[in-house]
């Protein structure tokens, strides 16, 4: 019942709600024992022969009566009771959704997308059935129960009540021991089913790469054998389920046992009469719905409170990127300065950036350089503040970056990544993402200046386009482009391109850098780069090697200096040279 506490916060805002649904619900406990009373009634005026057309007509007309009102006060608590579970439901996916949008980098290293997506899905909707079916059969177990329990005493023999409900106790505890190992069973199903999600996502989305190293029948066998595993820990809960039904009918069975050999007892020493007894082996049978409620009561509840566990953890987990008190929410802009001592990943033992000091003034364009793994793409995100904790201080302006909202530094800064995600609509909606209400024009004119718009042209549908889960009917370097052009359409005082050019050849790259000169000239571009062309035009150059700057200076000062710089330029020129004889 834990899991009542738990939800007390929902139950406190629906209160209104419950009530009405509750007091239906009684209402209609009540009503409801009328008819066999009526039916007991009946039969003994037949045994006396003491029925006539008119009784038969009031009590028919009564009968009638009580089914018009269980009708009407049904609905009512079914309105009620679930319309406030689908509130719960609601309440809950915005404020995970949200969590999620909150959440840093280091989150989604922490979780994986299977266990996000079996947080969202079946977690919710175990949770929701305990607002709803959860206090519909407790509510409706103890109502119904107990009024046909005090009915079989007023209107037919307290004794007989007693020897009848003997068997019950029994109930409880099956109850309480099949639940207790029906919540670790539930627990186990649900992360089972994580691990299936996380496996599917991962194969669909790598299918690409499976088929590219023939690995279909290696695949089909792991995910064979996370199924296999997923349905051995639901057979275990379907078992322990499956247990309640029979317990309950053992139970009930038992009653009616006890009930016709005492009453025909009863009957013999005229304790009772033949009517009474019908009427009671009704309220027996109007039983069988509040045992059944409570098996299943124990079914939703642990289902319920397992699943509210692992979503509360959920929630519990913070952001390691805090905003300070009274942060700053106009636009970041202006020079951007960079004091860095070191900076180590968490759980890293190596520093990943060690004496990073460097200014870039507004309207200046920075290249950095260096090979895989030398710091260039983490110097970015220090930037951007997905890690906070380091050694240094980054100014936007001379002011600490760590000085503004979130919202306010990145709404200053156009990133584009290595790794291009485009959304599943069309080319213009991906390109105006951050702005859906931005005119077409606007749109166009970035897709110009990231040299794209031609391409786009020449599709069937142009700019209506659908770019397919993850642009996956683009080229790289299409989607290199588009995303280009999302970030310029803020036209933001800060515009960094991660190795954003990769994907193009040297004379796009080239139109791209020029258009990019000729509209930006009062914004600062960062350019990283593996090709060193990219950044040849920057006002500075950083080479990084092991998150260390080891050469400076502009392109010429560079070639001019006999380092690593030199030698891939040189490297670089002669592997252009050989790519142009070829063709």
């Amino acid at each position: 019942m834990s899991i009542f506490r738990k939800l007390g916060w929902f139950f406190k805002e629906e209160k209104k709600h419950y009530i009405i649904g509750i007091i239906s619900l009684v209402i209609v406990a009540i009503v409801q024992l009328v008819p066999p009373k009526v039916i007991g009634i009946i039969i003994d005026k037949i045994a006396e022969d003491r029925i006539d057309l008119r009784s038969i007509l009031l009590w028919v007309g009564l009968l009638l009566l009580s089914a018009i009102t269980q009708y009407t006060f049904r609905f009512i608590w079914r309105t009620n009771i679930w319309g406030s579970a689908a509130r719960l439901e609601r309440s809950l996916r915005r404020q995970l959704f949200h969590h999620f949008t909150q959440m840093d980098h280091l989150f989604y290293q922490k979780f994986r997308t299977g266990d996000l997506m079996a947080h969202a899905t079946n977690d919710l909707t175990a949770i929701q059935n305990v607002a709803g079916a959860g206090i519909l059969t407790f509510a409706d177990s103890m109502i119904t129960g107990g009024m046909t329990i005090l009915a079989m005493i007023i209107f037919v023999d307290w004794r007989l009540t007693l020897i009848a409900l003997i068997p019950l106790p029994l109930l409880a505890v099956a109850s309480r021991v099949l639940g207790s190992k029906l919540h670790d069973a539930f627990r186990s199903s649900q992360a089972a089913f994580s691990d299936i999600n996380d496996k599917a996502q991962e194969s669909i989305t790598g299918m690409k790469v499976i088929k590219t190293f023939g690995q279909e029948k290696e695949d089909i066998a792991e995910f064979k054998t996370e199924v296999d595993q997923a349905i051995q820990k639901n057979g275990r809960v379907n078992f322990l389920e499956a247990l309640f039904d029979p317990t309950i009918t053992i139970i009930i069975g038992l009653s009616y046992v006890l009930t016709m050999i005492i009453g025909g007892q009863f009957i013999m020493k005229d304790v009772v009469t033949i009517g009474q007894l019908v009427t009671f082996v009704s309220y027996i049978g109007m039983l069988v719905w509040p045992m059944f409620a409570i098996g299943r009561l124990f079914n939703v509840l642990e289902r319920g409170n397992a699943s509210y566990d692992r979503v509360s953890n959920l929630l519990r987990e913070k952001t390691h990127i805090e905003e300070a008190f009274n942060a700053r929410k106009t636009p970041a802009h202006g020079a951007i300065q960079v004091a860095l001592e070191k900076f180590t990943y968490p759980n890293a033992q190596v520093p990943a950036l060690e004496g990073i000091h460097v200014t870039i003034d507004e309207g200046n364009v920075l290249g950095i350089v260096g090979k895989t793994g030398s710091g260039k793409t983490t110097l970015l995100k220090l930037l951007m503040r997905e890690y906070d904790h380091y050694d240094g201080k980054i100014t936007f302006d001379q002011d600490d970056i760590k000085d503004y909202t979130l919202d306010a530094l990145l709404q200053s800064i156009g990133y584009v990544p290595q790794d291009h995600f485009l959304f599943s609509m069309n080319i213009a909606d991906n390109i105006r993402f951050a702005n859906p209400i931005l005119p077409q024009e606007k749109v166009e004119e970035a897709a110009t200046l990231a040299a794209i718009h031609q391409d786009i042209e020449q599709f069937p549908e142009g700019y209506e386009t659908m770019v397919g889960e993850r642009g996956v009917s683009l080229s790289g370097g299409q989607k290199q482009r588009i995303s280009i052009a999302r970030a310029l359409i803020t036209e933001p005082e800060l515009l960094i391109l991660d190795d954003a050019l990769s994907a193009v050849d040297a004379k796009t790259e080239e139109g791209i850098l020029s258009s990019l000169k000729v509209s930006r000239q009062n914004k600062t571009t960062i350019i990283a780069a593996h090709r060193l062309s990219s950044v040849m035009h920057a006002q500075e150059i950083l080479v990084l090697d092991e998150g260390k700057i080891i050469e400076r200076g502009t392109h010429e000062q560079l070639i001019n200096s006999n380092g690593w710089y030199q030698k891939m330029w040189e490297k670089q020129q002669l592997e252009a040279a050989i790519e142009g004889g070829d063709e």
